[in-house]
């Protein structure tokens, strides 16, 4: 498709949303709310396809600390990561980085 052709598609839509009454438009949030589900799915799939269980990896914690471990478990969402400092944790395969062998 090309942008001239998104362009106007998006402002014809616009206008649509504008004659849309409340009931249809949950209906068309319910149905963004999804497709923006499946998109983050299938992003987070990829991602932690780029990882197995047994890789050391590190990443930066919320505190600010890097957390440097080994990748213990692949979960839907997240990877289970059981650090040097014998602590567990969940993480965004996004968020991961993979590390060399010790």
């Amino acid at each position: 498709m090309n942008s001239k052709q998104t362009i106007l598609d998006r402002e014809l839509f616009t206008q649509a949303l504008r004659h849309m009454g409340e009931e249809d438009l949950l209906y068309l949030n319910r149905m963004v709310v999804e497709r923006l589900n499946l998109l983050a799915q299938a992003r987070s799939t990829v991602e932690l396809a780029q990882f197995a269980e047994g890789d050391r990896v590190h990443f930066t914690a919320s505190d600010g600390s890097v957390k440097h471990g080994i990748v213990l478990r692949l979960n839907k969402k997240t990877a289970s990561v059981h650090t040097d400092e014998g602590q567990n944790w969940k993480v965004s395969p996004g968020l991961l980085r993979k590390t060399a062998p010790r």
